[in-house]
């Protein structure tokens, strides 16, 4: 042993082990379970609940939801299922109520018997709301009476009670988020729990969802019930649009292990939808069952072009197909993979040969009998081989020459020695300063680092062809090599993983407004398919006796204190990420372990993507008057500000 080591006070033995009893884990890190304690953090407590119902709803025993937007600002979720369970559990001998409640990983979705499929399949659902909410009310009418149960900060505050009579079934829940949790905000919005109740109803042919809004007066209700299932879904996307053909084209199968629902409808217009979904679950990272349904599409339409001889010289691609296409895939798996309890991707294999064998057999016989519709899908994605070409052609004619013609990759990547685009991340910091320490402190194997200069041009301002002859997008996009635009394929991309590794102060958070201006103009695709992540570095370095703390920003900062009045500790304000060693690096913002990752995505919204256009226009582009108003309409609703 060292001398330093022999020094060291700072020790480590039994005694430092913490055990976290029920729910406290829930409490002490909560994002692990939902994600954030920000405005998606709090709408998944609803998700949680709701997917509870829904659950219920495909095994059948429950055909109405609502929810409850209270004025009180609680929810409540109520259900027509079976009812959860009252009796004694043979394990905790107290009621099952109170144990799926208070317990992680306990419900009726690990066995076989009682959901044949689920959403909620890890079991922490309900759970995590309990521990997660500063009251949970929970009335149940089962066994031919209401039962009744209250908690408190995820524990009981009364044994389950027996109430009246009651000839019905179903569930009751009401909770209200912990404000000390979710201190960003507790208001839930009307259009974001709207939307998705809508998409879920969608997704459940003949299942009635109300939505109530009780905050306002008079309070408002609306209903979601869609007999058409994924055929009304795709009319709901299109509308507004100018369809191709008149009918939707729709497939579906339903088998021992799982069910399976496509539907499809192309339009004029080059917008391009695809959504995929496993057990209600909206998979925004696609997966098997999504590569399924693209491979299908392709070689259905292909191969129906062959057969009518149809633009015999044009070889059509999955993107030229796809273009103008609006399609939608459900699928129901006995026992799904996601990848992680955001289930954001499917990873079932034996689902992409069971989507293209459904779409393989079906889509030939729609094409067949609907050959008038056929040939005008075939001339729609031809017009599209041909633009995709002629653009390509006009770009390498009117080109300049720039460091994008040039081979090989920018000489200031630091690259990672794998080849395997799943496991590798790049990592863009701000400047060479920032880019020593991160080079040491890296995994070599799987991190990349590519150092940029400042400020990037703000791409919004300027012509496409001044942007692509700056030197730092150029070294992004031949760094990424996805290409950009009309030539953008979100496969060819060299990292799974992209993330802004900036300064944690205001130079910084106005590097990466820069970088997703750019990433949302030229790479929309690497958003969309969730690859573009910011990452969270400290600004604070707090020493004391007991060891070193980190802190995001200055409401850590203040928080902290609070918590620690009588201890001291010295207080250290990074200027930048150079400042850190490698090792503070490391820890804090590069250690898969134990860094802050923050995903980039897009509202699972109909005209997301339109919407989310008009706010870089506004707040990057050159109308100053715009954005004036937009600082002026909303400088109100800023609660942190770091001047």
């Amino acid at each position: 042993m060292s001398k330093k080591d022999s020094n060291n006070t700072n020790t480590y033995d039994s005694k430092d082990i913490k055990i976290l009893e029920g729910l406290e884990a829930v409490r002490k890190r909560p994002a692990m379970y939902i994600g954030s304690t920000g405005p998606n953090g709090l709408h998944h407590l609803i998700w949680e609940v709701l997917d509870n119902s829904v659950d219920e709803a495909m095994a059948g025993r429950c055909s109405k939801i609502s929810v409850s937007l209270e004025k009180d600002g609680s929810v409540t979720v109520v259900d027509d299922g079976s009812g959860i369970p009252v009796k004694p559990h043979p394990k905790t001998k107290v009621s099952a109520l109170t144990t799926v409640l208070t317990t992680l990983h306990a419900g009726g979705k690990f066995e076989s018997g009682a959901y044949t499929v689920s959403g909620g399949l890890h079991g922490v659902g309900i759970s995590v709301v309990n521990a997660l909410s500063t009251n949970v009310k929970v009335e149940v009418q089962r066994d031919g009476h209401f039962w009744n149960q209250e908690f408190n900060l995820g524990k009981p505050t009364s044994k389950i009670k027996r109430g009246k009579v009651s000839k019905k079934t179903g569930t009751s829940v009401n909770f209200t988020a912990d404000p000390e949790i979710f201190s960003e905000t507790q208001t839930y919005e009307y259009n974001i729990v709207a939307e998705r109740l809508r998409q879920t109803a969608f997704l459940n042919k003949g299942l009635s969802i109300t939505l109530v809004d009780n905050r306002v007066k008079p309070a408002t209700e609306e209903t979601y019930l869609y007999k058409g299932g994924l055929v009304d879904f795709v009319g709901y996307l299109n509308e507004g649009f100018e369809p191709l053909h008149t009918k939707v084209i729709s497939f579906s199968d339903d088998s021992k292990d799982s069910e399976i629902e496509v539907a499809l409808q192309w339009k004029v217009e080059d917008d391009v939808t695809v959504k995929s979904f496993a057990n209600n679950i909206h998979t925004l990272e696609g997966g098997t069952h999504e590569e399924g349904l693209k491979t299908a599409i392709t070689k259905a339409v292909n191969d129906f072009a062959k057969k009518r001889n149809l633009h015999s010289d044009i070889s059509l691609t999955g993107d030229d197909i796809r273009e103008g296409m609006t399609g939608v895939v459900s699928v129901r798996v006995r026992e799904p993979q996601f990848e992680g309890q955001t289930k954001t991707k499917l990873g079932n294999t034996e689902m992409k040969s069971k989507v293209q064998v459904l779409i393989n057999e079906e889509f030939p016989k729609w094409l067949a009998k609907n050959t008038a519709d056929g040939r005008a899908i075939v001339e729609r994605c031809a017009l599209a081989a041909k633009a995709r070409m002629s653009a390509k052609k006009a770009r390498e004619l009117t080109k300049r020459k720039s460091i994008l013609e040039t081979s090989g990759l920018p000489g200031k990547l630091a690259d990672c020695s794998s080849t395997d685009p799943t496991e590798s991340e790049l990592f863009i910091v701000e400047g060479d300063s920032a880019a020593g320490p991160a080079k040491q402190a890296r995994d070599s194997r799987v991190q990349a680092i590519l150092p940029i200069r400042g400020k990037i041009i703000n791409v919004q301002k300027v012509t496409e062809n001044r942007a692509l002859q700056n030197e730092e997008i150029s070294a992004l996009i031949k760094a990424i090599g996805t290409g950009i635009k009309a030539e953008f394929n979100a496969e060819e991309s060299r990292y799974d993983k992209i993330v802004f590794l900036t300064d944690a102060d205001v130079d910084g958070a106005h590097i990466r407004t820069l970088l997703l201006t750019f990433f949302f103009k030229f790479m929309p695709g690497l958003i969309t398919s969730g690859k573009v992540w910011i990452s969270e570095p400290p600004l604070y370095r707090l020493k004391s006796s007991s060891g070193i703390v980190y802190l995001k920003d200055d409401e850590a900062l203040n928080e902290y204190k609070k918590e620690n009045k009588n201890k001291k500790f010295d207080i250290s304000r990074f200027k930048g990420l150079g400042e850190m060693n490698a090792g503070e690096l490391w820890d804090t913002a590069m250690n898969p372990e134990t860094r802050t990752l923050i995903r980039v995505t897009l509202a699972d919204a109909k005209g997301a993507m339109a919407k989310a256009s008009e706010m870089f226009e506004v707040l990057m582009g050159n109308d100053v008057t715009k954005r004036k108003e937009f600082i002026e309409n909303n400088a109100k609703e800023v609660r942190f500000l770091d001047v």
